[in-house]
């Protein structure tokens, strides 16, 4: 891993690093400072400017006092001082402005350095501090360079910042802007005394006298001056340092880190203005490392260079402007300032509006002519007078665990919609603004606005807000979040701690509180342990040793300048829960060192880091602190806070802490080791219960000061009490899912950090948190709680000592909604009217409150000239139908009317106002509407619809009515009627629905003088079955009673079930019995007759609709009946009859298996009508969990046959079950019992398990193998095939148990009986094997199959007589048909066209061909049962190519065929005597007839009298010497050649003398040098 940026070139000094490349970083500077860019000559020229100035009124100055008198000069000089401090002091600031100009524009390279610091540092001083270096890189250095001292660590973490180079950045810049108060310091007395000493120079041309005078006058003046103007720049700096820390930049920065990010202090602020105007945004932001900003337009970034002069884009002193220029319509628009650095981006929005004058409107409604409405305005927003904001598809109380992802999310909607406006989205959770982060980031669509979490924590738990702005109008709407802990690592661990914050930073210690958590894994938390992390590493250590109970711990062993992150750990007696959230990355600085750079821009990063510690010119011993005192004590450390000592010099002090036993003046030393550099100390390794007081001296390199005061005596302990626990635990329904827990807040609790609430369900004694966040008050809404369950609460407080004891557990109270008005009643219609009166109608309340409505109030008022009246009450009594009946009204007057529904909440919001309706007497003969429509049983084919009959039914009664329907987008003249027949029933099942249609309907009643007026509509409804729909199913009890049962999941704690016979309530019906309990119900008939038939519905209140009903016809109700009949008298169920089944041995069993078996269920076994008993010969048992029922019996003989019977009884059930076993029955049970005997008798020594077989394997060979059983190394195994043994090569070792004699190329001589005998000690087994007719031929297909499936494709081969086509096999049997076929059509053989097998090929040979044998091939191989087929084609290329191949070997044959060559005669070697005559003939053929030629030893031997050479009638060469000698010897060929070729043959002929081959015999023996051809 890399070092960091500051090791690279000097090491650490405390852990002993010595670098030898150690450079002077002021060389480095002044080396480069001529190769500056444009921009640093910018930035610098103010410098270079003043210093030249100065210098000439330096000189001029100095000139003039030399001719005044000393107190002149002094004066003057005095002056000159101060005019030079504060043209430093301009430098400072040009210095910082130009560097804030560099930095906007990206410039962060060491090149663009602002000035050269090494004329700002003071000369070294007389104590000189120890150099680190060697001579030899001692005498590189400038002489006043001062080596920096850094301690620090090389581990990085990653993560924390974006990138290294950003973190590198960051840290260079506050080192060097520590610095740059200390640089300044030194710049007025540094160039005084270069303009004093150069006053002198110039004064000695003049006159030595004088010039010795003034040298020892500037001398004076120089100390004067210098030691004024660091006084003044001290106070200076003092009261600058005052003013910045109540600066408005003091918020741009967190009190507790360095690092953060993006804020604005001036939001830009939305505008309202005239075309051709110009309007101008401007915003302020802060945040470090300085935020990079950006303007967008309706979300789209502004593009200054793609409108050129249209705007303008500012950013001069932190503050930044967006000038849009001479506006126009389209600069309408919602604009957003977004600043972004590492730490994260912030935006704020602002709104223009641009005007145009009346006439200019772009909407053609005004150009119309059109007139505007009284409302209409102009708001910021648009032309509109209003917005409504709705929130659709809204987020509800969500449940999630730590480490998950999670979205909040709603859509929004906005009316009326103004394009090019965006509306204000903030989220907020527990009233405070959610900003974006690594962990939580908010997204607005266009019409949805979501939050997303990344990674869950408890932190994130609370109530969220979203809040939509849209100008001076707005909505918001919330939900609560709970996040559970994540699950433990170890079984019984804690929870993760929560909110880890650091209360106090300084140089030497970091004070970190954090919240406990609500779950202790079971046993008491013992304590926590607090790890931390340096920003830019992912090295985690632990903080402290032991655990610490209270939740607020001081961290120290940190690195001044550092960035820390922290996180916290609980402990019990299980183990270590897991981590908490890290906290907020923060620096350990003085809060006084964070306030100065906030205020100041930091210096550019130079590369390297310059820390210098400059000596002050007199060393002054500070005095003693101020202000001691103890701000915290725990029994784990104690807390010491002081102010600085008024006098301490110039230089930098640090403190030693010392400690005191109260009673005694022994004081000591606490941090010997280690200064002490901030104001504030945390003292550990204190004895809890002793008491101690405090003092603190200062020191700097003049020597140590006076302590201080002591503090009061401190006794060693919490301070901080745990709360007491909570009282009066109070619960209350809420929802049908959540209560509402209050509860009296703890007495006398000091810092309270907030309450966690558990509830349990009455008698599991499991509690579960309801919080994992504290919540502060003294009222929560648990949810995620059970419907219907009865739950106790409990509430403990808790604050940073520690978690308080349990509250008393609250009252028990059952999770349901609570009671709320009724909503209103809808569909008011005039059901009757008289001349004073009228019968009103209408429909009930969608919701009753989740209680039974009480009554219902009608209000009514006159409607004159179409100006309503006043309200007036109709009833003083709440009347409980649907319908009233207002009297006193007058005649042919105009009512509307309202109705309010009741319960024992309250009273509901009225209806919307009725249409108006006359009051005059109805003449009509035909009767009124009905009323009171109600849609149920809403299915994906079918509904029912049900009604009340009018009020008014005409001059005759009401005789039937009419359905209609028509699809709900239908017009009016598309109505149909369902029932031909007027219908006498109040209600009507509608069938033939269509899926997913929306339906009206309207009722119409009939009397003998007509159809009346239709009701009002019902509907619309859309013809669907909803998931999780149930219907009543009818059961039949053991006890023989018949009741319907329904079930709905969907319930309210309100809803009630509600029984109907033919649609009329059954409530009062003496021949059923209604049980409802929970969400299921059940409605019993006492004794089903006739006179219940009908059709049985359940309605369930408070619910969209849900209800279901059964039908019982005259069908239904008798097998009703005949069921219930059944179970009166009920038979014991059988899964299976009696039965029976051989054992192993030989053993018989009988049973049978009924469907159960009560504990006390009897069982009475009869065989021919007498009752058995268990005995020698009997063996019986009865299994009551299964039910089944067996009888055993060792051996059959005759006297067993007969019927065996099994009579059970099991309380009021009965059943038996009968076998008969006789005749051949019972003599093939028999023999089959003897055989299944035999058998296990023949199993006890070795056997076969299984018999023998045959397989064919892949090779086409024959395995016969067998498995045997119960065997032991003395065990032989023989194989016989026709009674004769067959000798096996190697003798089984039986490991696998499987034998088998493998036989190979199997054919018909393999046919025959085999057998195979397994024999020992014990006694012996055979195993036969048929291999003879149908079997062999079973096994020769199988083989011949096998066969086939082993050939290989068809290839071509081209020969000298033609082209074969062939296949290889692993082997070939004649019971293999190989049929051959040419384009479908088989293949005659003749001689030229040819099949046949060569040992494992088969091939079909094709000579001389010709175009016609084109075509495809087919080789079909028939095993004896299917044919197996191999396919080539001999068509285009395949016939080209192997034609071709064909006519150059026929070619080559022939030419074979007719080539010269020697047939014989010829011998390798002739040894002849010396004198001999020589002859020689050999035979020569070739068509045609070949050329001879002789050769003697490679050369042309040519016929003459001593050698003949003759060829005669083309056959025959003859070769004739008639005496030869030793010059003959030698190497002789003959030559044959005619086109087709030629060919030598070689002979050698030796002459030998006969007294020479004497003499050689005798020597040696002879050696044959015979040479075959």
């Amino acid at each position: 891993m890399a070092l960091p940026f500051y090791q690279k070139s000097h090491q650490h000094y405390d852990l002993s690093y010595r670098n030898k490349d150690l450079r002077s970083t002021m060389s480095h500077y002044q080396q480069q400072q001529k190769q500056r860019s444009a921009i640093y000559t910018h930035g610098s020229t103010a410098y270079s400017s003043r210093s030249s100035a100065a210098h000439r009124q330096e000189s001029e100055a100095f000139s003039h006092a030399s001719a005044a008198s000393y107190q002149q000069q002094a004066t003057q000089a005095y002056h000159l001082g101060a005019s030079q401090y504060s043209q430093g002091s301009e430098v400072s600031r040009k210095t910082a402005s130009a560097y804030d100009h560099g930095y906007s524009y990206g410039l962060t390279d060491s090149s663009l350095l602002l000035e050269d610091y090494s004329s700002k540092l003071s000369p070294q001083t007389k104590r000189a501090k120890r150099s680190l270096l060697s001579g030899e890189e001692t005498g590189n250095l400038p002489g006043n360079y001062m080596v920096p001292i850094y301690s620090g660590r090389q581990v990085h973490i990653g993560g924390i910042r974006d990138t290294e180079e950003e973190r590198i950045k960051e840290a260079a810049a506050y080192i060097a802007q520590r610095t740059l108060l200390a640089s300044e310091e030194a710049v007025a007395a540094s160039k005084q005394s270069m303009v004093s000493k150069q006053s002198t120079a110039s004064t000695q041309s003049t006159a030595s006298k004088q010039a010795t005078s003034t040298l020892q006058r500037e001398e004076t003046f120089e100390k004067k001056s210098r030691n004024i103007v660091i006084r003044e720049k001290a106070e200076e700096l003092s009261l600058r340092k005052t003013i910045e820390d109540t600066q408005a930049y003091h918020g741009k920065l967190n009190e507790d880190h360095l690092l953060h990010a993006p804020e604005f202090i001036i939001k830009p602020r939305s505008h309202t203005v005239w075309e051709k105007e110009n309007v101008k945004l401007h915003c302020s932001v802060a945040g470090w490392p300085e935020p990079r900003l950006t303007w967008y337009k309706n979300q789209v970034p502004i593009n200054v260079h793609a409108n050129p002069g249209k705007y303008i884009i500012e950013s001069r002193y932190g503050m930044h402007t967006l000038e849009i220029n001479k506006c126009d319509f389209e600069d309408t628009a919602q604009y957003r300032a977004s600043a972004m650095n590492v730490q994260g981006e912030v935006s704020a929005y602002a709104s223009v509006v641009v005007k145009r004058y009346k006439g200019e409107l772009d909407d053609p409604r005004f150009r119309a002519g059109t007139s505007t409405p009284l409302s209409f305005a102009v708001t910021p927003y648009g032309y509109a007078s209003k917005f409504e904001i709705h929130f659709d598809d809204k987020f509800d109380v969500s449940f999630g665990r730590e480490g998950e992802t999670m979205s909040l999310g709603c859509r929004v909607v906005i009316t009326p919609e103004i394009k090019h406006f965006q509306p204000e989205v903030q989220w907020y959770r527990n009233g405070v603004p959610v900003s974006p982060s690594k962990w939580v980031q908010p997204h607005w669509s266009g019409d949805r606005a979501t939050l997303t979490f990344s990674h869950l924590n408890k932190e994130d738990e609370g109530l969220y807000t979203i809040r939509v702005r849209m100008g001076e109008y707005y909505e918001q709407y919330s939900a609560y979040v709970f996040v559970r802990d994540a699950d433990a690592e170890i079984e019984g661990a804690p929870a993760a701690p929560l909110d880890v914050v650091s209360l106090d930073a300084n140089k030497d210690y970091i004070i970190i509180s954090w919240k406990q958590p609500a779950v202790d894994g079971g046993s008491p938390i013992l304590g926590y342990f607090i790890d931390k992390c340096e920003v830019g590493t992912e090295s985690w250590s632990q903080c402290n040793d032991t655990p610490v109970k209270f939740a607020r711990f001081p961290v120290t062993g940190l690195i001044e300048g550092r960035s820390y992150i922290f996180r916290v750990r609980a402990v019990n007696k299980t183990g270590i829960g897991l981590p908490s959230r890290v906290s907020e990355p923060v620096a350990a600085l003085d809060p006084a060192e964070k306030a100065r750079l906030k205020s100041r821009p930091s210096a550019p990063w130079t590369g390297q880091i310059i820390v210098t510690e400059e000596e002050p010119t007199e060393g002054v011993i500070p005095g003693p602190p101020t202000d001691l005192s103890v701000t915290e004590a725990t029994r784990s450390y104690v807390v010491l806070s002081w102010k600085p000592p008024g006098q301490r010099g110039h230089e930098g002090i640090m403190y030693f802490v010392e400690k005191c036993d109260v009673g005694t003046e022994n004081w000591q030393r606490v941090n010997t080791e280690l200064p002490v550099k901030s104001p504030r100390f945390a003292l550990f390794d204190l004895v809890e219960g002793k008491s101690y007081r405090f003092r603190v001296r200062c020191s700097n390199s003049a020597g140590v000061g006076e302590p201080s005061e002591a503090t009061e005596v401190t006794v060693v302990g919490d301070k901080l009490d745990i709360p007491k626990a909570p009282g009066k635990i109070i619960p209350s329904r809420n929802t049908d899912t959540s209560v509402v827990v209050s509860w009296e807040e703890s007495k006398d609790a000091k810092e309270l950090v907030g309450y966690y609430i558990e509830s349990s369900v009455v008698g599991s004694g499991k509690w579960e948190p309801c919080n994992n966040n504290p919540v502060k008050g003294s009222r929560f809404t648990c949810h995620g709680l059970t419907t219907g369950q009865t739950y106790i609460f409990r509430v403990r407080a808790v604050n940073a000592a520690g978690l308080s004891e349990y509250s008393q557990d609250s009252e028990a109270i059952e999770v349901k909604a609570a009671i709320a008005v009724p909503s209103s009643p809808c569909d008011i219609t005039c059901l009757e009217s008289f001349r004073d009166s009228m019968v009103l109608g209408w429909k009930q309340p969608d919701t009753t409150g989740g209680a039974e409505i009480t009554g219902y109030y009608v209000n009514y008022r006159e409607v004159i000239g179409g100006v309503p009246g006043k309200w007036r009450e109709a009833n003083i009594k709440a009347v409980s139908d649907a319908a009233y009946k207002i009297s006193n009204l007058k005649e042919n007057t105009v009512y509307q009317f309202q109705v309010s529904a009741m319960n024992m909440a309250g009273l509901g919001a009225p209806s919307a106002v009725s249409q108006c309706f006359t009051c005059e007497e109805w003449t009509i003969a035909v009767p009124g509407p009905p009323h009171s429509l109600k849609l149920s049983e809403v299915r994906k084919n079918s509904l029912v619809l049900q009604w009340k009959p009018p009020v008014y039914s005409g001059r005759t009664p009401v005789t039937g009515y009419f359905v209609d329907l028509k699809e709900a987008s239908a017009n009016e003249d598309q109505w149909r009627g369902l029932n031909k027949a007027a219908i006498e029933n109040k209600y009507l099942r509608v069938q033939g629905l269509t899926e997913g249609v929306s339906y009206v309907f309207r009722v119409r009643a009939i009397n003998q003088a007509g159809v009346g007026k239709p009701s009002e509509l019902a509907g619309p409804v859309v013809a669907e079955t909803r998931p999780g729909t149930k219907e009543v199913v009818v059961q039949v009890d053991d006890d023989g009673v018949i009741s319907l049962n329904f079930e709905c999941d969907q319930m309210t704690p309100k809803s009630e079930f509600v029984w109907s016979k033919d649609y009329i309530p059954t409530e009062d019906s003496p021949r059923v019995e209604v049980e409802s309990k929970g969400n299921k119900t059940k409605m019993a008939f006492k004794d089903l007759g006739p006179e219940d038939l009908g059709t049985y519905s359940c309605d369930v209140t408070d619910t969209d609709g849900i209800a279901s009903s059964y039908l019982i016809d005259e069908e239904e109700m008798k097998r009703l009946l005949a069921l219930s009949q059944e179970h009166k008298f009920p038979t014991v169920p059988t899964k299976s009859e009696l039965a029976v089944e051989i054992l192993e041995k030989g053993q018989v069993r009988f049973w049978m298996q009924a469907e159960k078996l009560s504990g006390n269920a009897k069982v009475n076994y009869i065989f021919n009508e007498k009752e058995i008993f268990e005995g020698p010969k009997y063996k019986m048992h009865v299994d009551r969990n299964t039910g089944v029922i067996e009888m055993f019996m060792e051996k059959l003989q005759d006297e067993d046959e007969g019927t065996y019977t099994f009579q059970i009884q099991d309380g009021r059930a009965t059943g038996h079950s009968t076998l008969v076993l006789i005749g051949d029955v019972y003599k093939k049970l028999q023999k089959e019992a003897e055989f299944q005997r035999q058998e296990w008798i023949r199993k006890q020594g070795p056997h076969f398990a299984e018999y023998l077989s045959w397989e064919v394997t892949g090779e086409c060979n024959v395995l016969l193998k067998c498995k045997v059983a119960n065997i032991k190394k003395e065990t032989h195994i023989v194989w016989y095939k026709d009674e004769r043994e067959i000798s096996v090569d190697e003798k089984h070792d039986f490991k696998d148990g499987i034998c088998t004699l493998l036989i190979t190329e199997f054919s018909k001589k393999d046919a025959g009986f085999y057998e195979v005998i397994l024999k020992d000690d014990r006694g012996k087994d055979k195993s036969r094997l048929k291999l003879v007719d149908e079997a062999f031929q079973e096994l020769m297909t199988e083989v011949c199959r096998k066969i086939a499936l082993s050939a290989t494709d068809l290839k071509i081969q081209s020969t000298a007589e033609g082209i074969r086509l062939y296949s290889f096999v692993t082997y070939y049997l004649d019971d293999l048909k190989v049929n051959w076929s040419h384009n479908g059509t088989g293949i005659k053989y003749t001689d030229r066209v040819k099949s046949g097998v060569t040992g494992e090929q088969i091939w079909l040979q094709i000579n001389e061909p010709t175009p016609n044998d084109k075509g495809k091939y087919v080789m079909e191989l028939f095993d004896g049962k299917t044919g197996h087929q191999k396919t080539v084609d001999l068509s285009g290329q395949a016939f080209d190519e192997a034609f071709a191949e064909f006519q150059r070997l026929k070619q080559a044959a022939i030419a074979e065929k007719n080539r010269a060559r020697v047939l014989g005669g010829l011998p390798d070697v002739v040894t002849i005597q010396e004198g001999k005559a020589l002859n020689l003939t050999c035979n020569v053929w070739g068509d045609p007839t070949p050329e001879v030629s002789w050769l003697k030893n490679e050369k042309p031997l040519a016929s003459d009298d001593h050698c003949s050479l003759r060829f005669e009638a083309g056959k025959t060469a003859f070769f004739t010497i008639s005496g030869v000698s030793t010059a003959d010897s030698g190497k002789y060929g003959l030559v044959v050649k005619n086109k087709y070729g030629s060919e030598t043959s070689d002979f050698t002929v030796s002459v030998f003398i006969p007294e020479e081959e004497a003499r050689k015999g005798t020597s040696e023996p002879p050696k044959g040098n015979q040479k075959s051809k």
